[in-house]
This record gives C-alpha cells, sequence and structure tokens, in this order.
C-alpha cells in the first residue's frame, strides 16, 4: 500500500526523502507515478524529473473529495509505485485547522504516514515528538520514521534506541550531505530547470536511498494502488475543427497543471509551446493564448528587451482569447519590477505598475462578477493565490474591468482580477480539471474569436476590448 511522506512542519527533509526514493525506483526500473499534497508547482517539478512521471497535485480544498480519488487511483493504479509527499506539517491545513491537510488528504485515501524528522541536536526527545504525532489522531496510522540530518553512527544508534523503546519503525537516517542540498528562491525551492546537473543528482539521490534507507521495509509502502478508470474518461473527445492553443512555456512562465493541458487536448484544443523569451511571436496557427504563472520578475529585463514576442502579444489580444494568472498577468502591465527593484516595461495591455509586495498566500473563494473567456458572471469557484507582488493602479473598485470579489481565511473580500472580452487576467490559479465548465468555455471563446470577421475584431479592439485600459486610467 502506498503511504504518504509527511512531516512535523516545512523544511523537515519531505522532498528530501521523496526525491531519494523516486531516484532508487527509477534507477531500478520501476515506474513510480508521484503525488504532491496541495496546490504547489516547485516541488511538483523536482518530483516529476526525479521520477520520470508527470507529478499530480491531491488538493482537497482546490479540486474535491472525488477529484482526489479519482486521481490517485486513476494516475497512481497504473504504474507500478505510488508516493505521495505531503505538505507543510502533517496537520496542518487552513488557517489552524486541518481542513485540506495532509492528513486530511492520508484519512481520506486510508493511506499510513510515513514521518520524516529533523533529528539534528536531539535524542531522548525525539520520543516526545513522535508519540505526540502517533497519538494525535489514533485513525492515521505511523507506519515508520524517516530521520534527517543524523550526524553520526554514534547518533543513530541513540535515535533507534528511542524509537525501538516506542516500537516504531525506524525506517531509515538521512545523513548531512551536500548531494541533498537544493537551491531556493523567493517562493520556495528553485524551479527544476535550474537545478544543476540532473541526471547526476538523481544517481546520488538513488544511492542515498540504497545506502541509508530501510527500502525492504520502505517498498511494501510505495505499493501503487487498485487502478481506478481515468480521471478525464467521462469527458467527451471533441471531434470538431481542432483550436490550437499557445502555452507560455520558459524559464519565466512555468507554474501549471498537467491535467489542464491533457483537457486541453482531449477538447481538441492542441498546445502549442511558445516562449516570450525567446524574443518570437506567438505561433500563427494559435486560436488562444494561456499565460501561466512562473517568475517573470526574475526575468523582467530580459522580458522588457523581447519586442517581437510583446508586439506579438498586443496584436494577439486584440483578436483572439488570452488566460493570464498570477505571473502570467505581470507581462500584461505597463512595468514590472525586478528582483533587485528595478523596473521595466512590458506590453501596457492593463494599466498597472507590479512591483515587490506583501507575500498574499492562501485558497481564495471567487464569484465573478461579469463573464470572461473562462468564467460566467456570478459564478463560484475556488482558486489559490501565491505571490510576493503587488499591483498599483488607479483603478476603482467598482470598475467594469473588474474580474470578480474574492475572499479566504482572514482575506475580506474585495475586488481582483481584470477582464473583458478577450482577457482573463487574475493573480488567482484554477485547476480547469477539476472544474471543466472553465475548459468548455474557453473553447466556446476560441470558437467565437473564429467567427468575428475583420472588421468586428478591429471595433471590438476599440471599444469593449479596450475596457481595461480605457476604464481604469494609468497605474
Amino acid at each position: 500500500m502506498a503511504a504518504v511522506i509527511a512531516a512535523p512542519a516545512s523544511g523537515s527533509g519531505k522532498t528530501l526523502l521523496s526525491l531519494t526514493l523516486l531516484s532508487w525506483a527509477y534507477q531500478n526500473g520501476r515506474r513510480i507515478q508521484p503525488f504532491k499534497v496541495g496546490p504547489d508547482y516547485l516541488d511538483a517539478q523536482l518530483l516529476s524529473q526525479a521520477s520520470g512521471q508527470a507529478c499530480r497535485n491531491l488538493d482537497l480544498n482546490l479540486c474535491g473529495e472525488d477529484w482526489v480519488r479519482q486521481a490517485f487511483h486513476g494516475y497512481g493504479g497504473v504504474a507500478d509505485l505510488t508516493l505521495v509527499e505531503g505538505v507543510m506539517g502533517l496537520f496542518d491545513g487552513i488557517g489552524s485547522s486541518e481542513t485540506g491537510s495532509t492528513a486530511d488528504v492520508a484519512r481520506l485515501l486510508g493511506l499510513p504516514v510515513v514521518l520524516v524528522l529533523d533529528a539534528g541536536g536531539q535524542a531522548a526527545s525525539l520520543g516526545a515528538l513522535v508519540r505526540g504525532f502517533r497519538d494525535h489522531d489514533p485513525n492515521l496510522a505511523i507506519a515508520g520514521v524517516v530521520l534527517n540530518k543524523v550526524s553520526s553512527p554514534r547518533h543513530r544508534e541513540l535515535l533507534g534506541e528511542v524509537l525501538d523503546r516506542m516500537q516504531v519503525p525506524l525506517l531509515g537516517c538521512l545523513p548531512r550531505t551536500e548531494a541533498l542540498a537544493l537551491p531556493g528562491r523567493h517562493l520556495g525551492l528553485a524551479p527544476a530547470h535550474e537545478v544543476e546537473a540532473p541526471e547526476q543528482r538523481r544517481q546520488a539521490w538513488a544511492a542515498l536511498a540504497s545506502e541509508h534507507l530501510n527500502m525492504e521495509r520502505l517498498e511494501p509502502l510505495l505499493l501503487a494502488p487498485r487502478q481506478g478508470p481515468h480521471p478525464l474518461a467521462d469527458i467527451p473527445a471533441v471531434k470538431g475543427q481542432p483550436l490550437p492553443v499557445a502555452l507560455a512555456s520558459d524559464a519565466a512562465f512555468h507554474f501549471r497543471y498537467q491535467e489542464t493541458f491533457e483537457l486541453l487536448e482531449q477538447m481538441g484544443m492542441p498546445v502549442l509551446r511558445w516562449s516570450p523569451l525567446a524574443d518570437a511571436p506567438i505561433p500563427a496557427e494559435a486560436k488562444g493564448l494561456i499565460l501561466p504563472g512562473g517568475f517573470p520578475e526574475q526575468h523582467a529585463a530580459q522580458l522588457s528587451g523581447c519586442e517581437q514576442s510583446l508586439r506579438s502579444l498586443r496584436q494577439f489580444v486584440q483578436h483572439r482569447p488570452v488566460y493570464a494568472e498570477c505571473g502570467g498577468m505581470l507581462v500584461l502591465g505597463q512595468r514590472l519590477q525586478d528582483l533587485n527593484g528595478n523596473g521595466h516595461n512590458m506590453t501596457g495591455i492593463l494599466p498597472f505598475k507590479a512591483q515587490r509586495g506583501r507575500l498574499q498566500v492562501g485558497y481564495r473563494r471567487l464569484q465573478a462578477r461579469r463573464d470572461s473567456p473562462v468564467v460566467q458572471n456570478g459564478q463560484k469557484l475556488v482558486g489559490h493565490e501565491f505571490h510576493r507582488w503587488e499591483l498599483h493602479t488607479n483603478r476603482q473598485p467598482s470598475d467594469r474591468s473588474v474580474l470578480w470579489d474574492i475572499e479566504g481565511w482572514k482575506v475580506h473580500r474585495h475586488s481582483e482580477g481584470w477582464v473583458d472580452q478577450t482577457v482573463h487576467a487574475s493573480w488567482v490559479h484554477l485547476h480547469w480539471a477539476s472544474s471543466t465548465t472553465i475548459c468548455s468555455r474557453w473553447r466556446a471563446a476560441l470558437e467565437a474569436g473564429e467567427k468575428r470577421s475583420p472588421n468586428d475584431l478591429s471595433a471590438a479592439s476599440n471599444t469593449n476590448g479596450s475596457n481595461c485600459s480605457s476604464n481604469a486610467g494609468a497605474g
């Protein structure tokens, strides 16, 4: 039976243990399907790279129980092995609750927990920590413990004696080593494409698993679940005219869920990769454009110099639907501040300037104020917000360019996002596959764009198509 890799808190070693186990499976020719609890993109990229399989997110708050069950059995059941990495501490959910926590997912799927503990600087005190997590919820089974940052064989022996007295299995000890070090960025771990020598790292991680982990006991805790139907099996394939969709995909734009693009393909919208950083025009055959999140602020100077990319985007938005979330939205503004505080010109499609601000993170309840290319006026959804940049604009909260009202834990209801005939732009990330009306409306928007005549498009660019800029004023 598969198990959940969990810990008392972030930074304890969940991702490091997961990478060693995935690398061990890959090096031994086993197909292993990784999952990540919560809305995380960066950890998921690393898990995908180590396993050779696209990591899937199990997010109860964003996607609901049915989707989480379907994803776990549909994607996990076709592999030899399965690994689920938790998020934050084992019992940490929304606010001070356990709602949507790693423990919540483990209970829903009936999975035991492998607890990863940072053992640095302790011996007998480890017992109090393990006992607390073991006894906190009698409905949650602790399958064993893996200790991180074990400094010496003597340290390992002391910790092993503590766990033996508690009859809690010790499943391995990861030493302090540079092989387990991962670079970080301003939103967490560095993205997978910035990790140097990934194949050598994978080999080193696999060797650490073989040497320091009890794989005879851990492998049964990686067994795949029973196979279920594919999560998208009930969505009929669209047999109409293919409507290709351009996807911004490079070092600046890479926060995305794999299921979104599988869904697009199934519904007759093949994905065309486009790199704004390559200073190339949007593919001519594209009927729509998706600008996902990422780190455009890290590449703001280079983006500002990509005149062909920015010009192509300005022209495209006059005629075709554009969906932009979080970092993808920032390129639509007037100026973007980089990591060093320097401002750089962007497309100027939307009247705001973006600069570093307070961290905004959490799930958001959304209610659309207007129709957009993916949502309907009055529609209610759940999304996730995670960024350190903020927008400066003269727009009023009552402006018709406001996309929706949002609220969350300790976040009062307020207006957010930008919308007009062709644009949906917001800080909020959506999981398209868990609410397929999003993708259906997107295809309808592409079809509507196809039906417009050149005269209609010209008129739209001078009226409705420019609502976002003409009504709000400069930022």
